[in-house]
């Protein structure tokens, strides 16, 4: 036990440039919050379902962090800051870090799978904060979410969405790292939804040129082939 919890610690260091000790970690409401959350699990598995909602309420006023005991957690999650909230049919992998005000939502019980009403993230996912991830969807190992995003589709494997509603992002390559990418996503106008529609619309732009272009060859190449069959009949 001990040394999972050095191991959870430092797993928290290596994504946080800010703590200078594993103490001081010890002190993070994320951390306390994730640890109230095993306990409230446990009750919640067994069926005390209101003992697990009071350990669930206590945590929430200790942490500003809401929990459901129901939601299914996994090792090493990163609650960075507070004001987050991870609904009761929630599933989160691996090595999920999650920064302040984001929501793990559910949507109406009818939609998708019977009795999941909110998402699964996979291991080694990334949330920005404030980002709205909504509904039985799922979020695919590695993906980044942006900040402020509100999610409410599937997301692939390794993808990196932004914008509302959220969609892929084209990274620059020398933007994007195998390793952990503190806040989700490289900031710069590439993250701007604005920004990516203007160049969706520039490529739409160019792509439109050459097929004129290649309409404008073809019929100069039309009229060259009448002119010579006209001078071939004078003849």
């Amino acid at each position: 036990m001990f040394k999972s919890l050095i191991a959870y610690l430092d797993s928290i260091i290596a994504r946080d440039p800010a703590p200078r000790s594993r103490w001081e970690v010890l002190s993070y409401p994320g951390v306390r919050a994730y640890g109230w959350h095993k306990l409230a699990h446990r009750l919640y598995r067994g069926r005390w379902f209101l003992l697990a909602r009071w350990v669930n309420h206590h945590a929430r006023r200790r942490t500003a962090i809401d929990i459901h005991p129901g939601a299914k957690i996994g090792r090493h999650l990163f609650i960075d800051h507070g004001f987050s909230v991870i609904g009761e049919t929630a599933e989160i992998g691996d090595n999920v870090t999650i920064y302040q005000c984001v929501t793990l939502g559910g949507t109406n019980p009818t939609d998708g799978v019977a009795g999941k009403r909110h998402p699964t993230i996979e291991d080694d996912v990334i949330i920005g904060s404030g980002a709205q991830v909504l509904g039985p969807i799922t979020v695919g190992k590695g993906a980044r979410i942006g900040a402020n995003a509100v999610v409410t589709r599937d997301v692939a494997p390794g993808a990196v969405m932004t914008g509302i509603p959220a969609r892929a992002t084209l990274m620059d390559v020398e933007k994007m790292s195998d390793g952990f990418v503190p806040y989700g996503t490289p900031c710069g106008e590439a993250c701007d939804p604005a920004s990516q529609r203007l160049e969706a619309m520039r490529g739409e732009i160019e792509r439109l040129r050459r097929q004129l272009d290649a309409l404008i060859a073809e019929r100069d190449a039309n009229a060259r082939h009448d002119a010579v069959e006209r001078e071939s009949d004078c003849a």
